[in-house]
């Protein structure tokens, strides 16, 4: 049984197309999954694990702008008929993924309307996280950002344990490493995590909702209104 919503989600008929071009592999941290303005041989289902998105500029500043779980795949660029997108992916977390030739699976859309249209409400929903990102950064302070941050990985993890460093954290919030360390306090001593070296432990996650206020929740209903449920969790 898959645990990717996108698989899962798939008529029977549309699956049992992709299934035979499908091969599971372990995708450890870092691992490079798309580079910017590269043609990728294989698209990723993700079983388990956090991808990143990040988008870099010309000078070499870089900030995430996605992450990708079991709720997606990646890179969107091979279900909307581009060749190349202009994003890095990498894996944040480690995990596993079922990958298929893009050729394979660009091929199989063609030729199933069903198929396409849940891609395709998947490409939409991640523009919507990708757009509330944006906002996030813009708008709330950087404890409201790590508390929003820790809930969507929360969201596509097992259990409350969840495999971070201050510099991947850093990356991805786009701030210096001590804003990050100050942050991860505040939200120790409000008792909604306990945080030690390279792992935040997930102590209260209504209290953590509460705390991240309007910054997290909204992409996360676009998900569920297109999708389905973005997370398995119980009670999530």
């Amino acid at each position: 049984m898959f645990r990717n919503n996108l698989l899962r989600r798939l008529p029977t008929r549309s699956r049992a197309r992709l299934e035979p071009q499908l091969e599971h592999v372990q995708l450890p941290r870092s691992y490079q999954l798309s580079s910017p303005h590269q043609a990728m041989e294989h698209a990723y289902f993700f079983e388990s694990g956090i991808a990143s998105v990040v988008v870099r500029s010309p000078e070499g500043q870089h900030t995430e702008i996605g992450i990708i779980g079991r709720d997606g795949m990646c890179p969107t660029a091979a279900i909307l008929d581009a060749d190349v997108d202009p994003f890095s992916v990498f894996m944040q977390m480690q995990g596993e993924a079922y990958r298929i030739p893009v050729s394979a699976l660009k091929a199989a859309i063609g030729k199933d309307g069903e198929a396409k249209s849940l891609f395709a409400r998947y490409a939409q929903a991640l523009a919507v996280q990708h757009a509330y990102t944006a906002l996030s950064n813009a708008v709330h302070h950087i404890d409201e950002r790590l508390a929003r941050w820790i809930l969507m990985c929360h969201d596509r993890t097992d259990g409350e344990e969840i495999g971070l460093t201050h510099e991947f954290l850093s990356i991805m919030l786009a701030v210096r490493r001590p804003s990050v360390t100050t942050a991860l306090h505040v939200l120790e001593g409000k008792k909604l995590i306990y945080s030690e070296r390279g792992l935040v432990i997930v102590r209260d996650r209504a209290g953590l909702e509460a705390f991240a206020r309007d910054a997290y929740g909204e992409c996360e209903k676009e998900y569920e209104r297109l999708i389905g449920p973005i997370t398995d969790r119980p009670g999530g």
